[in-house]
C-alpha cells in the first residue's frame, strides 16, 4: 500500500510553539500509511493581496501552493488567538483557496490544537472549521483533539504524556487516513 501525504500546517510561527511540537507528536503517533511533512514557511507568506495574486504570485505563494497540491490531506495544528485563529494560518488558507483550482475543495483536513489555558483551541477549532466548510474543505468531524494545559501534557520535542490526549491524536490520523483514502 502507497503511503498518503500528509501535509501538516502549524498555525504558530513561534519558536517552541505548542502546536508545532503536536505536530511532531502526530508524526510519532503516525498509526501508519501516513508521511507526515510538516510545513516550515507559513511565515514567508505575504498577507493576501489579491493584486498580488496573479499568473505570477509570490515564490513563497507558488511552493506552499504546490506542497498543498501534492498532499493527498491536511493536518492542521491551531493555537487560539483572542478566540479565534491566528492570522498566520488564516492567511495561509486564503492563498490556498484562490488558487486556480481551489486546492482546499475536497482537500482532506483534519484539526487538532493545543494550549496552555483550560480550552485547548476548541474555539479557534470551531473558526477553522467554518473557514474550512466555506472553501469546501472535507474536515474530520470527530474525534476533536484540543491538548489543554498542554504546557504539563506536551513536551517541546513533541511528546504527548497524556495518554488520553495521545489516543486522540492516533485516531484522528486513522480518521483522516480513511477519509483520504475515499477521497483517492
Amino acid at each position: 500500500m502507497t503511503e498518503l501525504t500528509v501535509l501538516a500546517l502549524s498555525g504558530s510561527l513561534r519558536g517552541r510553539s505548542h502546536n508545532t511540537a503536536l505536530l511532531h507528536a502526530a508524526r510519532k503517533l503516525n498509526p501508519g500509511g501516513l508521511a507526515i511533512e510538516i510545513e516550515q514557511d507559513l511565515a514567508l507568506l505575504p498577507l493576501y493581496d489579491q493584486d498580488m495574486d496573479t499568473e505570477s504570485p509570490p515564490v513563497a505563494v507558488t511552493a506552499l501552493r504546490a506542497r498543498i497540491a501534492a498532499a493527498d490531506a491536511l493536518l492542521i495544528a491551531t493555537p487560539e488567538h483572542n478566540a479565534s485563529v491566528p492570522a498566520a494560518l488564516k492567511n495561509a488558507i486564503d492563498w490556498a483557496s484562490t488558487a486556480p483550482c481551489g486546492l482546499l475543495r475536497g482537500k482532506p483536513v483534519a484539526i487538532a490544537g493545543a494550549s496552555p489555558g483550560p480550552f485547548g483551541s476548541v474555539r479557534a477549532q470551531l473558526a477553522l472549521r467554518q473557514i474550512l466548510a466555506a472553501v469546501g474543505a472535507e474536515v474530520v468531524v470527530k474525534p476533536e483533539v484540543t491538548v489543554f494545559h498542554c504546557d504539563t501534557r506536551l513536551t517541546d520535542d513533541g511528546v504527548l504524556t497524556d495518554s488520553h490526549s495521545a489516543g486522540l491524536l492516533r485516531d484522528l490520523l486513522t480518521a483522516l487516513a480513511r477519509k483520504a483514502t475515499v477521497n483517492c
